[in-house]
C-alpha cells in the first residue's frame, strides 16, 4: 500500500499534523509521502494562498472572522461554493499524479484538496480535521471517512454529514512527539524555579511587552517566549535584558519545552492545543481569532482542559492563580488524559491496516 498526504500552508497546523500521520505510517512501515498542495497542482498559487491567508489575519482576526462568518452562511444554503469549484479545476492535475505515482491511499489535512479529491471521485481518502469542529465546507467533501475528535460529531452531523462516516480517534499527533519528549530544564539553566512557557505562534498576541514586565516581578519564576518564524518580535524580546527571560525563534523541539514546563500559554489552534494537552500541562488560551480558534478555545474551557483569556489582564492574572493553585492544575490534567486521545496517530494507522491495507 502506497499513501500520499497532502496539506496546505494556510496555518501550521496542517501541515504539522500530515508530518505527524506520515511519521506514524512509517513507523509502522507503510509507504508514504507528504506533499504540498500546491506543489502538484498549481506552485504559483502557494504564495498567493498563504498571502492570502495571512492578510485575514490582520487587524486581530477582523477580515477571518468575516470570512469565517460568509463560509458558515455558504455552507447553510446547501449549494456548491465558490471554494469547491476553484479546487475542482485542479482535478485533472492532481488525479495525474495519483495514477503516476500509484497511489492507493490519499490522507489530507486540508479542505482544499479534499474538494478537488471529491471533484475526482474515484481516489480513497480521508479528510482530518485539524480543528474542534466541522468548518465551512466540510460537507461538500465526499470522502470515505472524517478524522475528528470524539466529542464534536454533531457540528458534522448537523451539515449532514453521516454518522458512519465518522472516525473519532482525535487530532493525530504522533505517538513520538509524546514519548520522546524529555526533560530540558537544566539545558536552559532552569533550577527549581516555575517555569511558564508561551508559544506566541508566528502571528504573536497582544501588548506582550506588559504581559513580560509583568511575569518578570513573580518570584522564582523562568519565562520562556517562543516567537516561532516572527523575527521582528524575537529581537523585540532578546532587547529585554533579564535572566529570568528565555526567547527562542523557531524550534524543533517544542514536545521538550512543553515537557520541562509548569504553565503553558498558547494562542488556541487545533494542533497546538492538542499537543500540549497530549503531554498534560496546565494550559491558558491566549487571544483566540474568532471563528474556529474561539471554538477550539471553548471546546477546551468547556472541558475543563484549559482557561481562556481575552487581554493582557487576564492572561497575568490567570498565570498567578494558575501557579499557585495545584488542585486546578490537578482537574485540568485530569480532563486532558480523559478527553485527549494519546494514541490518535497510532489509532488512525492501526485503522488504515484495516480497512485499506490490501
Amino acid at each position: 500500500m502506497k499513501i500520499l498526504i497532502i496539506s496546505c500552508s494556510t496555518g501550521g497546523g496542517h501541515n504539522a499534523c500530515a508530518k505527524y500521520i506520515l511519521e506514524e505510517l512509517k513507523n509502522n512501515n507503510i509507504e508514504a509521502e507528504f506533499k504540498d498542495f500546491y506543489d502538484i497542482v498549481n506552485k504559483k498559487a502557494k504564495k498567493l494562498s498563504e498571502k492570502l491567508y495571512l492578510s485575514t489575519l490582520n487587524g486581530n482576526g477582523k477580515i477571518f472572522k468575516v470570512v469565517y462568518k460568509l463560509g458558515e452562511l455558504y455552507s447553510k444554503t446547501k449549494l456548491k461554493s465558490p471554494v469547491y469549484s476553484v479546487n475542482k479545476l485542479h482535478k485533472k492535475k492532481l488525479y495525474n499524479y495519483i495514477i503516476q505515482n500509484k497511489i492507493d491511499l490519499v490522507i489530507t489535512t486540508h479542505i482544499f484538496p479534499a474538494l478537488t479529491l471529491t471533484a475526482i471521485k474515484k481516489v480513497p481518502f480521508l479528510l482530518v480535521a485539524t480543528d474542534y469542529t466541522a468548518c465551512p465546507f466540510m460537507e461538500e467533501a465526499n470522502p470515505n471517512y472524517y478524522v475528528i475528535q470524539n466529542g464534536i460529531e454533531k457540528d458534522f452531523i448537523n451539515k449532514g454529514i453521516d454518522e458512519k462516516k465518522l472516525l473519532k480517534t482525535g487530532i493525530p499527533v504522533s505517538s513520538n512527539f509524546i514519548k520522546n519528549a524529555k526533560d530540558i530544564r537544566y539545558n536552559l539553566n532552569i533550577d527549581k524555579e516555575k517555569t511558564i512557557l508561551i508559544m506566541l505562534g508566528s502571528m504573536g498576541f497582544g501588548n506582550i511587552n506588559k504581559i513580560v514586565n509583568n511575569l518578570l516581578e513573580i518570584d522564582n519564576t523562568k519565562i520562556i517566549i517562543v516567537t516561532g518564524s516572527n523575527k521582528e518580535l524575537y529581537n523585540k524580546l532578546k532587547k529585554i535584558k533579564n535572566k529570568k527571560l528565555i526567547t527562542l525563534g523557531y524550534v524543533h523541539n517544542m514536545n521538550d519545552l512543553i515537557y520541562s514546563s509548569d504553565i503553558v500559554v498558547s494562542k488556541p489552534g487545533g494542533l497546538s492545543s492538542t499537543e500540549i494537552a497530549s503531554i498534560n500541562k496546565p494550559l491558558i488560551h491566549a487571544f483566540a481569532i474568532p471563528g474556529i480558534e474561539t471554538i477550539n478555545t471553548n471546546f477546551f474551557y468547556n472541558h475543563k482542559m484549559s482557561i481562556k483569556c481575552d487581554n493582557e489582564n487576564e492572561i497575568i492574572q490567570n498565570i498567578i492563580k494558575l501557579l499557585n493553585d495545584n488542585k486546578l492544575q490537578k482537574e485540568m490534567i485530569k480532563s486532558q488524559s480523559k478527553i485527549i486521545n494519546k494514541n490518535s496517530a497510532s489509532d488512525l494507522v492501526k485503522f488504515i491496516k484495516s480497512n485499506f491495507d490490501k
